[in-house]
């Protein structure tokens, strides 16, 4: 008996401090969290300074110089602005960019999809004497290119890995000797890291006095914060270092501060002028659809979307998540009386160049294809971009959306979203830097209901918010959403969580969504609860999981 009173004392004292080490959780919980919104705050508040350091958009590191001034070379820009290009005014900070590459300055260029980044490089092209090299990192993006250049009669070719030998022997000539017709010629990132002979030629048109400007375009694949990157674009610090003298101008339709900071100190260029426009996209208007379960029930949702918004003339391009569902998706549109094809680099060249060809020119309304097609393409016309399946992150999912409604006209992006699609996403991010809190990120944009789309955008980059005049799904549609208090289900959770690793239990994710069915019997679908386990002796995050019911 005495035994039994020792033991209920020990117990309360036990039951005590246990109450006292849960005490203490919540209080480091909250006070997480509190922190978590407070560096999410001092991040928006440093690039929003960073940003308001510029003047006019325009670096402040020289704002002494006034870009759009006149210059000797304004009569030439304007004629062949207009009677080369047809264009017959410049949009935002394009006349600025072009003067200070004309000063021979290195430039960076931060420009929505679609403000005309492309100008600012082949504008500068045309006017000076010699060649301009272009670093491209997509074979669809460069054949776009030099395909338009081309039917403008501009000297512009491409160096790759599919050139014959001859057109490869042609180019080198021009290179060396300056003979022939060359005015811009485009590579790939592996052509500058991989090709001695190529450099080597390269050096000559230098010593020539012949290489007149280097253009890296998508240049946030440099930098390993980007949400394309590319291990051969960090090997382009290497043009800075052996061509000093020659403006280099880096662009890109999306980079946070960071990814600034990391793109001017790997191409050495840190006294570059910096360009930054507005990522606001007035004419596009986003929504999210849920996405049902069943594949055939998501392509009939599409073909009438198309069908019933669009007519077979005008252009549009849906995004999936693999090679294989590109191919599957095409096919079931073309059984519904869609014209469509499918593009993924596993295509043979001429077969893409074909699909890329007939798309160009409205013989085919739809591509499906996989993140390989539409970087930078330049067909202004495309009227929506479906996403059949999650991007990875916001900056990849604002990149390819903003490939819609380049001529400014009013344009749809819509995302399929369901819950299921985030596992297949994660296990393709999961190494990458900051891969799953990208992922997240989207997914929070996917899941939300009130806040205003283009808002999460402005939020994401640090931009200051603007009006989205009821350009997105849940600022016109103002949906009823339904809260939920989940505090009850998180603990439910967390004790079926405890119990599996007490018993040195496995469960896969859908064998503890069943065990939770069983307590809960009354949770709404799409609901995503998302809990964290402390280990107590240690303040580091030890398991995140995401459950979607």
């Amino acid at each position: 008996m005495e035994t039994a009173d020792v033991v209920a004392e020990e117990l309360l004292y036990v039951e005590a401090e246990l109450q006292d080490v849960q005490d203490q959780i919540k209080a480091l919980l909250d006070r997480q969290e509190g922190l978590h919104k407070r560096q999410s705050e001092l991040k928006a508040l440093l690039e929003e300074c960073e940003t308001s350091k510029s003047t006019a958009q325009v670096d402040s590191s020289v704002a002494t110089d006034d870009w759009s001034a006149d210059f000797e070379w304004d009569s030439r820009a304007e004629d062949i602005r207009f009677n080369v290009f047809s264009i017959s005014s410049y949009r935002a900070n394009q006349r600025e960019i072009i003067n200070a590459v004309m000063s021979r300055r290195d430039v960076l260029v931060i420009m929505a999809a679609g403000g005309g980044k492309s100008l600012c490089y082949q504008l500068p092209a045309l006017l000076c004497d010699g060649v301009a090299l272009v670093v491209s990192p997509l074979l669809s993006l460069i054949q776009d290119q030099v395909m338009g250049l081309t039917t403008l009669g501009i000297p512009a070719y491409m160096l790759t890995s599919t050139a014959s030998k001859e057109h490869e022997k042609l180019i080198y000539k021009s290179l060396e000797k300056g003979e022939g017709e060359l005015k811009v010629l485009y590579v790939t990132p592996e052509k500058i890291s991989k090709s001695k002979r190529f450099m080597s030629k390269l050096e000559k048109c230098h010593h020539g006095g012949r290489l007149s400007l280097i253009a890296i375009d998508e240049a946030h694949c440099c930098s390993q914060w980007g949400h394309d990157f590319r291990p051969d674009y960090k090997n382009l610090g290497i043009l800075k270092i052996q061509f000093p003298t020659v403006p280099l101008i880096a662009l890109t339709a999306t980079a946070t501060y960071k990814v600034q900071v990391d793109l001017m100190e790997m191409l050495h260029i840190p006294k570059c002028v910096k360009f930054v426009s507005t990522i606001n996209r007035p004419n596009l208007f986003y929504k999210v659809h849920e996405k049902s379960s069943v594949g055939k029930v998501v392509i009939d949702e599409i073909a009438d979307f198309i069908r019933g918004s669009y007519s077979k003339n005008e252009s549009g391009i849906i995004y999936c998540f693999s090679r294989k569902e590109c191919e599957q998706v095409a096919k079931e549109l073309r059984g519904r009386g869609i014209s469509a094809d499918h593009y993924h680099a596993d295509m043979d060249v001429i077969a893409r160049e074909k699909v890329h060809l007939l798309w160009s020119k409205n013989k085919l309304q739809v591509i499906v294809g996989t993140v390989a097609f539409g970087m930078g393409i330049n067909k202004p016309d495309v009227r929506f971009v479906i996403h059949h399946s999650l991007s990875k992150s916001m900056e990849t999912y604002y990149q390819e959306s903003g490939r819609a409604g380049r001529d400014g006209l009013p344009s749809e992006c819509v995302l399929y979203y369901r819950p299921g699609d985030v596992p297949r996403q994660s296990t393709m991010v999961f190494y990458e830097n900051a891969g799953l809190q990208n992922l997240y990120d989207i997914v929070r944009y996917c899941q939300s209901k009130r806040n205003c789309r283009r808002g999460a955008f402005f939020q994401h980059f640090g931009e200051p918010i603007q009006n989205c005049n009821g350009m997105c799904d849940n600022c016109a549609y103002e949906a009823e959403v339904k809260e939920l208090d989940a505090t009850y289900h998180a603990k439910v959770i967390v004790s079926l969580l405890h119990e599996i690793q007490e018993n040195d239990q496995r469960a896969t994710m859908l064998q503890l969504v069943e065990r939770f069915k069983v307590k809960i019997k009354e949770l709404e679908f799409g609901t995503m609860i998302e809990f964290v386990l402390y280990d107590l002796g240690d303040q580091d995050l030890s398991h995140k999981y995401h459950l979607y019911l």
